[in-house]
């Protein structure tokens, strides 16, 4: 299922933005594999950068969750989703980079992307969804800047080292 072409229906639209919360899961679970592995060498502010990331996180799942919840569709098994997620945006790992902020930075730009795409595909349909679509592209459109102040945040970091 690609972001890259409309999107035609209440069902996809759910895909969507099932991926998304995967995404989400997927930012989360590494800023708290880097709490593990690398506690020692965290200054405070990278560490509050990513209690930051993980708290955003956690709160995009939640509204996209809401946003599933209005369309009233069933949902794909979360193992599905996992793949379609590892295989479009699961091309990197953690350990792919030197330092734990090139990591985030990846992981802020491929959210920030995906977000910009789903807007896009969703303008770009003429479908008429179960929910406010103003509403639904308002509730993206946040996400997806909150993703960019999260990019400009960590090169912001990167620059002062």
């Amino acid at each position: 299922m690609s972001v890259s072409q409309r999107v035609a229906s209440d069902d996809q639209l759910a895909r969507l933005l099932q991926i998304g919360i995967v995404l989400e899961e997927v930012v989360e679970a590494r800023t708290h594999r880097h709490y593990q592995q690398l506690d020692a060498e965290l200054d405070e502010e990278v560490e509050q950068l990513l209690a930051d990331a993980a708290e955003e996180s956690a709160a995009h799942r939640e509204r996209l969750e809401t946003l599933i919840e209005d369309l009233g569709v069933d949902s794909v098994p979360f193992g599905e989703i996992e793949s379609l997620v590892d295989a479009r945006y699961g091309r990197t790992r953690p350990e792919d980079f030197d330092d734990v902020l090139y990591d985030q930075l990846c992981n802020e730009e491929t959210a920030y992307k995906f977000y910009d795409d789903l807007i896009g595909a969703i303008e770009d349909s003429d479908v008429e969804f179960s929910i406010d679509r103003e509403e639904l592209v308002a509730t993206l459109t946040a996400i997806r800047d909150e993703e960019a102040e999260g990019v400009r945040e960590v090169t912001e970091v990167m620059e002062r080292r």
